[in-house]
């Protein structure tokens, strides 16, 4: 398996690349990004150390680091990105995913159609089990969790909620 650009009606996602820095950088300034998730924006230099980090891949064999920026293809413009950390442990492979959009995209529906569209792209790529973490009081990623198709479990890690995308029994199988 090997990551692979695809699309939504509206957005283009591209594998992430280090010449994105620049442009993600401005995107992802506004410090009420972090108000959940920690920490505070990057520079385009510390963001670009970090990308090639995420380009080089994990050095875990266990684990495979897909990352995309968020391309809304109307404005040309990157607006945010999504990823998936793949791992494969005793019960097959897991992909964990998450999403970030720029504030000034926010309200668009376009972290929901980058969700869905992951979601998919991962479905198509033989995954099952697909999960993300949610802090509790981020009702906006909770509801791009849901219309991602992803539901919240009894779990949690580091006070996020896990949500995964349910499991079909036999009978609903096609």
């Amino acid at each position: 398996m090997k990551i692979e650009p695809f699309e939504t009606d509206r957005l283009s996602l591209l594998p992430l690349a280090v010449e994105h820095a620049d442009e993600m950088a401005e995107v992802l300034s506004d410090p009420a990004l972090h108000e959940f998730i920690g920490g505070v924006p990057l520079t385009a230099r510390d963001l670009r150390s970090r990308y090639e980090r995420l380009v080089a891949g994990s050095p875990d064999p266990s684990e495979t680091w897909w990352n995309w920026v968020v391309r809304l293809r109307a404005d040309m413009c990157l607006a945010g990105t999504v990823q998936a950390t793949i791992t494969t442990g005793e019960h097959g492979r897991t992909a964990e995913v998450a999403w970030v959009i720029g504030t000034p995209w926010h309200g668009r529906g376009i972290a929901t159609e980058a969700a869905r569209g992951l979601v998919a792209w991962l479905q198509d790529q033989g995954l099952r089990v697909i999960r993300a973490h949610v802090h509790p009081d981020h009702r906006a990623s909770a509801a791009v969790a849901t219309a991602a198709g992803l539901a919240p479990t009894g779990h949690s890690h580091e006070g996020e909620v896990r949500w995964e995308l349910p499991t079909r029994s036999r009978a609903d199988r096609p």
